[in-house]
């Protein structure tokens, strides 16, 4: 995966040679060699989750070739087997489907994102296709992540194939982050644009990706439990591949195979909290009050089995194992790294501060306080699983450069028409933290991406920044203030150095949230 990473035109030209994962860190003298080992490190981390591999370590046929085993269950084969996916990574999860269960597949419907087909033959990577007579009908949609009328075309096919089956048949469902936009089917009167305008709404007045999806799964025929009721008598088995912090299942792509715990109430009170309720459609009040009244209540699950094959804790002990290995002190900070941008990149700066101090015992005089409110931030954020303590050990006991990674996806509150995504907001961010006050005689480097490849409508994954990204932004003419108050983070970092500091994969064939790394190298 590290060589399919790619630079844009504008950005720095790929070295004569091929990239080394040594020598050492200790001998590395300059930011752009740095960010070329932060790049190596992302690469591998998108690398660790390809959906191939994780796929058949999941799913295998008994000897005998009549019973499906998906980890330690089995199930009997008899021409009865189907395959409906939907995601970023389904592609790749399909293709590797295909191989294992060969002949027995009797029909397939996958909906994928528009181009990506292209980009992984323009990449090389065949292992991602389908064969030329494959059983598995291909749509592609959601361009730029949005759903549009291909993805509702592809859905309404993933329906209809769902609603044939019999007790004696066996889907299996593939799904991937990317799947909610690639799966939509709003329950009539409710158009897809009035559907599409109120999740834009929601999103641009920072609604978390959970409450995005309870007001998804009310609206949608097949989210929420929908497909698996679709599918019902037959016997369903679900591989996931989690986009979403915590991995639960009812929110990665809106839990089409998983009953919806969320009520008419949830939803209302999402709805209050954002200031929407009163704007709202009357189609979609049709059908929030059909669901409050609906005799039948919520949909059950129990011919389904969901099993988690990938996520992001994996990725990230692959780049930090690459990180170790190339001589960095490498620690996973969490993997639950969410919240509005603007504190996320203030508890990295925060961070950043106080782990320099301690690299650099000549300024460590000035870092109790900045401890103080990193911690005390830290609390505000609640992220579950931050292992903040064992991080400034770490750093503490280092003697050489320090690799703290997380994972996670902060938010994005909408104020401008800019173009941007959240791994470059983030980014934009973090480096104007780094520059608040000189850090001493430590070289910090900050990286955000995408492990899917596509931050937003944009078409790079994220982007770096280091300390000196004020001052050198300053002396070309940028403000960015300016940049960030109208969220235009992909124009800025396109103008800045000439769009070096842009990361761009292409479309990478999986979805893991995004990877952050923090790096510090003592001078």
């Amino acid at each position: 995966m590290a060589a399919a990473l790619q630079i844009l035109p504008c950005l720095l030209r790929a070295p004569s040679r091929p990239f080394l994962w040594g020598p050492p860190v200790a001998r590395m003298t300059s930011g752009v060699a740095l960010a070329e080992q932060a790049r190596q490190l992302f690469a591998s981390a998108v690398g660790a989750v390809q959906p191939g591999p994780m796929l058949q370590r999941a799913l295998s046929l008994d000897p005998s070739g009549r019973q499906l085993k998906v980890r330690d269950r089995s199930f009997q084969l008899h021409e009865n087997l189907y395959l409906v996916g939907f995601g970023k990574a389904v592609l790749g999860m399909a293709a590797a489907a295909e191989e294992v269960l060969g002949q027995h597949l009797v029909q397939g419907v996958i909906s994928v994102p528009k181009g990506i087909r292209a980009a992984m033959e323009q990449a090389g990577k065949q292992e991602m296709l389908l064969k030329p007579h494959s059983h598995i009908q291909v749509f592609e949609g959601a361009e730029d992540n949005l759903p549009d009328r291909d993805a509702l075309r592809a859905a309404l096919a993933i329906q209809q194939l769902a609603e044939g089956l019999t007790a004696n048949d066996l889907l299996l469902v593939l799904i991937s982050g990317g799947g909610s936009a690639l799966l939509p089917a709003p329950i009539p009167p409710v158009t897809l644009e009035e559907k599409q305008t109120l999740t834009k709404l929601l999103a641009a007045r920072g609604a978390t990706i959970q409450e995005l999806n309870t007001i998804r799964k009310a609206l949608s025929q097949l989210k929420g439990g929908g497909l698996a009721q679709a599918a019902y008598p037959a016997q369903v088995v679900s591989l996931v591949l989690s986009d979403v912090i915590g991995d639960p299942l009812e929110v990665i792509a809106s839990g089409p195979t998983v009953a919806s715990s969320h009520s008419v109430q949830d939803c209302l009170h999402i709805l209050n909290h954002y200031g929407l309720r009163a704007a709202l459609p009357r189609s979609v009040k049709t059908v929030l009050s059909r669901a409050d009244s609906d005799p039948r209540g919520p949909h059950t699950c129990g011919h389904v089995l969901n099993v988690i094959i990938g996520s992001n804790s994996l990725a990230l002990a692959e780049a930090q194992r690459q990180a170790e290995a190339l001589g960095y002190r490498a620690l996973v900070l969490s993997t639950a790294i969410q919240g509005d941008v603007r504190n996320v990149a203030r508890f990295y700066g925060l961070l950043a501060r106080v782990a320099a101090a301690r690299l650099a015992p000549s300024t460590a005089g000035r870092s109790s306080e900045e401890e103080a409110k990193l911690h005390q931030l830290a609390a505000e954020l609640r992220l579950p699983d931050l292992q903040l303590g064992e991080a400034l050990e770490a750093v503490a006991k280092a003697n050489g450069p320090v690799c703290l990674l997380a994972g996670g996806e902060p938010t994005v509150q909408l104020q401008g028409s800019g173009k941007g995504g959240r791994n470059q907001e983030l980014a934009l961010h973090v480096g104007t933290e780094l520059g608040r006050q000189p850090l001493g005689p430590v070289d910090v480097l900050f990286l955000s991406g995408g492990t899917d490849g596509q931050d937003g409508p944009t078409k790079v994954a994220g982007a770096w920044v280091m300390s000196d990204l004020v001052s050198q932004a300053s002396a070309e003419g940028l403000d960015i203030a300016t940049f960030l108050s109208h969220n235009d983070s992909y124009t800025f970092f396109c103008r800045f150095r000439g769009g070096t500091h842009l990361l761009q994969t292409g479309l990478t064939g999986t979805n893991v949230m995004d990877v952050h790394l923090l790096i510090f190298r003592p001078q």
